[in-house]
C-alpha cells in the first residue's frame, strides 16, 4: 500500500469516528485477497471516502472526468488510485480500465445509480456493473452508506456533522449464477441494500 494512501485513509478513519461518530459493520465480508467489485449507494461527495477507510486494503475509483482537469484535486485523485469515467456515455476506456484492474485483483468501487440521491433513497441500479464482474470472475459486495445524506446533501454547500453508518453485505458471485439475467442479479444487489437500509435505519447511532 502506498504510504500517501496509507496516510490519508488513516486521517479519514480519525475523522469518520471523531466527526461523523461513524461506525462500519461487516467490514470481514470485503474478500482479503483478489479482484472485488463494491457496489454502493450514492449519497454525498464523502460517499467514495465513506465506503473504503476501513477496508483494510488500497481501493480503486471511478471518478468524474472532470475532476481531472483541476490543477490540485487532479493529480490527487489519480494519487489514489482514481480513473475517469465520462457520465451519460457508454465509456469503454473506463470499461476497459476497470476489467484490467480487477483482472489485476484490486478492488474497485463503483455507484450504480449514476448519481447522488435527492432524497435520501437508493435509486434504480445500472446492470452494467454484474457485466463487469461477470467478465472478471470476481464477486460483488453490497456496500450500504447511511447518514451522509444528512451529512451533505445535494442542496449543500459544505457539509455538517451528522453520524454516519457503513455496512458491507456478504459477496454475490455472478459468473456463479449463469441463470441470472444481469438484471435479475443487480436488482438482487439493491435489495440486499434495501434489507441493510431497514435493518439499520433505525440504529441509535444515526439519531
Amino acid at each position: 500500500m502506498k504510504i500517501g494512501y496509507r496516510i490519508l485513509r488513516l486521517f479519514s478513519q480519525v475523522v469518520f469516528i471523531t466527526v461523523f461518530r461513524g461506525r462500519a459493520f461487516g467490514v470481514r465480508r470485503v474478500p482479503r485477497t483478489g479482484g472485488v467489485l463494491l457496489v454502493c449507494n450514492h449519497q454525498s461527495f464523502l460517499d467514495p471516502i465513506l465506503a473504503t477507510c476501513v477496508i483494510p486494503r488500497e481501493c480503486n475509483y471511478m471518478a468524474r472526468d472532470t475532476l481531472f482537469h483541476h490543477p490540485l484535486l487532479g493529480p490527487l485523485i489519480s494519487y489514489l488510485n482514481s480513473f475517469p469515467v465520462k457520465r451519460g456515455t457508454a465509456d469503454l476506456g473506463a470499461i476497459r480500465e476497470t476489467l484490467r484492474r480487477l483482472k489485476d485483483g484490486k478492488v474497485v468501487l463503483t455507484f450504480p445509480e449514476g448519481t447522488r440521491t435527492v432524497d435520501g433513497q437508493i435509486g434504480p441500479m445500472r446492470a452494467g456493473v454484474v457485466l463487469l464482474a461477470r467478465k472478471t470472475r470476481v464477486p460483488i459486495v453490497p456496500v450500504l452508506i447511511l447518514g451522509a445524506f444528512e451529512t451533505w446533501p445535494r442542496t449543500a454547500k459544505l457539509p455538517r456533522p451528522h453520524p454516519i453508518l457503513i455496512a458491507y453485505d456478504e459477496p454475490l458471485y455472478p459468473h456463479q449464477h449463469p441463470e441470472w439475467t444481469d438484471a435479475q442479479c443487480v436488482t438482487t444487489v439493491r435489495d440486499r441494500l434495501l434489507a441493510l437500509q431497514r435493518r439499520f435505519e433505525r440504529h441509535s447511532m444515526l439519531r
